[in-house]
This record gives structure tokens, C-alpha cells and sequence, in this order.
């Protein structure tokens, strides 16, 4: 497996792999498994990789089996349920520190081929990532939707933890929250 921060030429396996994920067109027996909320266009997955250096991938076979996105909260604030996080942002504390949109960014979605699940590659690739970020922020924030309990127990033995919940658009999330300085450790 090979790990790599995304570049323009990775854009179409990245949208191919999030549409199969994607909670508008998963397949129905597919979504108990996990989802990703949020979509995007290829547009903004040009503006990620050109100016935030946030799409990081894992590759095998020379296919791209995951992505992991991680952009600042600007980036991020063109979706509304970012907008609203961003808004929350004064009232959390991690670390000793009130978290703020410059010592945090916003980790995910995250997408995981289902033929590699449960082999390695989340926790490798979170890793990865984790490292390249850590050079500009030392806090990781995300949520997870509560009926999404896949990603919630495979985030959770990743070390997240969570900071807080709440609602958007009539679902419900956790908020959690990860020190970027602090190498991957498996609960």
C-alpha cells in the first residue's frame, strides 16, 4: 500500500470512490456498513489539493482504495454544517486552549474502500495524515453522524475523543477531537 498527499491527477479516482460511499447514491446494503455525508465537487477537491494540501490517499494496486480530507475551517465553511461548528468553536476547550479556527482543523470525510476495511489502511492513512497536519495545527475536530456507528467505533479506537454533540438538519453527531502531536494509539 502506498500513501500519498493527493494531487490533481487523483481527483477522479477520489470522486469515483466517494460516489460509491457517498450517502446520496450508496448502494441501500452498503450503508449499515458506513457513509459520508458531505458532498463535493471536483472544483473544490482542486482547491483542497492546490491550496490546502488536504487529500491524502491510500493506493494499492495502483488503485486509490481510501481517502482522508482535511482542510481549514475557510475551506471548509462553504458547507453550512461547518458553519455552524465554526460558530460552536468558542465554547470547546482541548488541550488546555480554547479551540479556534487556527489551532484546529477539520478532519474528513474519510472513505474506506469496503475490500480493504478492518486490514490496516484507516489507521495507516489517518497516521499519515495526521502527521502532515500536525506541521500547521495541533487539533484535529470532526464529527461523526450517531447512526454512522461504524465510523464512530473505528474512529474511537483510533483515540478520538469526543468533545461535544449536536444536531444539524435533523440529525444528530458527535464532535470529536484528536492532539495531532500525538502518534496514532490503538485502544
Amino acid at each position: 500500500m502506498q500513501l500519498h498527499t493527493a494531487t490533481l491527477d487523483d481527483i477522479d479516482e477520489v470522486l469515483e470512490l466517494h460516489s460509491k460511499y457517498q450517502i446520496d447514491s450508496i448502494a441501500p446494503e452498503d450503508k449499515k456498513d458506513g457513509f459520508v455525508t458531505t458532498a463535493f465537487t471536483k472544483e473544490q477537491l482542486t482547491q483542497l489539493i492546490n491550496e490546502e494540501q488536504g487529500l491524502f490517499i491510500a493506493r494499492l494496486h495502483g488503485k486509490v482504495v481510501a481517502y482522508i480530507m482535511c482542510g481549514s475551517w475557510k475551506f471548509c465553511s462553504i458547507w453550512p454544517i461547518f458553519t455552524q461548528m465554526i460558530q460552536d468553536l468558542p465554547n470547546l476547550h482541548y488541550l488546555g486552549h480554547t479551540i479556534t479556527t487556527e489551532n484546529s482543523y477539520q478532519y474528513g470525510p474519510v472513505c474506506i474502500d469496503k475490500s480493504v476495511r478492518g486490514s490496516g489502511v484507516l489507521e495507516a492513512l489517518f497516521d499519515f495524515a495526521r502527521e502532515k497536519m500536525s506541521k500547521r495545527y495541533p487539533i484535529l475536530v470532526t464529527f461523526i453522524n450517531k447512526i454512522n456507528q461504524r465510523s464512530f467505533n473505528a474512529h474511537s479506537r483510533l483515540g478520538l475523543e469526543v468533545i461535544t454533540e449536536f444536531s444539524f438538519n435533523n440529525n444528530n453527531y458527535y464532535e470529536l477531537v484528536y492532539d495531532t502531536s500525538k502518534k496514532l494509539r490503538m485502544k
